[in-house]
């Protein structure tokens, strides 16, 4: 996502994990309505991606095993199986195992996202026959988002003395779906291309583990970031969070600033407010990435040129913040002392406010001397000249291919000692 100067393209992204389940079910309470992410799910492209890649099985098999069940503690192991069987189908359609189940790419990060929708959708509007309450469901959708997005997948072999190095990578559903309902996203896709692949670098083998996060401001509020990531930061050699960004080019941000920018997101909400995060008193206006910057801009990586990209928006110090006074200023070197950050180099929507938390959670787990992180913008995924309807085409599938080969370059030059 870049920021709202830059609406070519605009991302970054799951749930209420963590919630503690009651010991008695109260009686099934009023059956929530589809969210406004879930009605777009009747769509004819939506609805063709799901008939072209096979997926359009996922949610009718979910619905069978849910009304087949007689208790919420079925119901919840039912969900997180299915969720988990999603994430592996479409990392390993991705990865060219099993059958393509259509014509669709097996690049396609779409058919998760739509397929993840559906069973979303019939867990929130499913009345058992048993005592549901709101809590319970709740803990079922999380439970479903996680498991779907591979965020309970990441698995990294046994340290060994000269062994595998580790790295961790992110990426986002697709978004601004009310302008194209067509669009994907090539950092999700990214992310189903590498996870669990090794990477070969001029230091040696690394293992990439990958998970994807939804376009909503609510569920990076309630922490799915920082519970996704905490476990694994100590014990990795790199991570990136990834999005999509700028027409052809990448960048690799530089900073990231505490603000959201209002943009709306997949259900259609919009924040402007500083970025919500634990003990606030000690929150900065901005992180830096510590990914070697130098060494990635200056590799050919692939057909895309790559920045080291500097900006930001702020207010300078002595500014007035809530309304009145200095005006944001963009700054192409970086935030001035003691300003107020109103935009990072990755905008102020959630691809910045991912590179935000994951910085931060860094740097307040004593890692940021040791651990290079940050953010990845990926070109803009376009498809070809003078396509306004259809699906996919070669053009598109060409720049997601090449956009994919090139993080995993990037990776490979990141990961390698500077």
């Amino acid at each position: 996502m870049t920021s709202l100067r830059v609406r070519t393209g605009v991302l970054g992204l799951a749930l209420l994990a963590g919630l503690s389940v009651p010991t008695t079910a109260t009686a099934s309470e009023a059956t929530p309505s589809p969210t406004v992410e879930e009605q777009r799910l009747d769509q004819a492209v939506p609805q063709e991606i799901l008939a072209r890649s096979g997926f359009d099985r996922v949610t009718p098999r979910l619905s069978r095993l849910l009304t087949a069940s007689h208790s919420y503690a079925q119901a919840r192991r039912i969900v997180v199986r299915e969720g988990a069987a999603l994430w592996r189908r479409a990392v390993d359609r991705a990865q060219g195992r099993g059958p393509a189940g259509g014509d669709l790419s097996r690049d396609d990060d779409r058919p998760l996202y739509w397929a993840r929708l559906g069973m979303t959708r019939e867990v929130r509007t499913w009345e058992p026959g048993f005592g549901l309450s709101d809590r319970q469901r709740t803990v079922l959708l999380g439970a479903l988002e996680r498991t779907s997005r591979g965020q309970t997948d990441i698995r990294y072999p046994q340290r060994q003395v000269g062994g595998v190095k580790r790295v961790l990578v992110t990426g986002f559903d697709p978004f601004t779906l009310d302008r194209d309902i067509r669009i994907s996203n090539p950092s999700g896709a990214s992310a189903l291309a590498l996870d669990g692949t090794v990477i070969e670098t001029a230091d040696g083998p690394a293992r990439v583990e990958t998970a994807v996060f939804p376009v909503r401001w609510q569920d990076f509020a309630e922490g799915t970031v920082e519970r996704t990531l905490r476990p694994y930061l100590p014990k990795v050699d790199l991570f990136t969070t990834v999005s999509q960004g700028r027409i052809g080019r990448f960048d690799v941000e530089r900073t990231n600033g505490a603000w959201r920018g209002g943009f709306p997101d997949n259900d259609n909400i919009g924040r402007t407010e500083t970025i919500p995060v634990t003990d606030p008193a000690s929150q900065p206006q901005w992180t830096t990435t510590t990914l070697p910057y130098a060494a990635i801009v200056g590799a050919g990586t692939g057909r895309f040129p790559v920045y080291d990209n500097t900006a930001v928006t702020e207010i300078p110090a002595g500014g007035a913040p809530s309304g009145g006074g200095t005006a944001a200023v963009v700054r192409p070197d970086g935030p001035t002392e003691g300003s107020t950050a109103r935009a990072g180099g990755g905008g102020n929507y959630l691809s910045n406010e991912i590179a935000y938390r994951a910085t931060l959670l860094r740097d307040r787990l004593g890692l940021h001397d040791t651990l290079p992180g940050g953010h990845v913008h990926t070109p803009v995924l376009q498809f070809g000249t003078g396509n306004t309807t259809e699906v996919t085409d070669p053009d598109f599938v060409r720049n997601r291919l090449d956009i994919i080969a090139q993080v995993r370059a990037i990776l490979a030059v990141a990961v390698a000692p500077q």
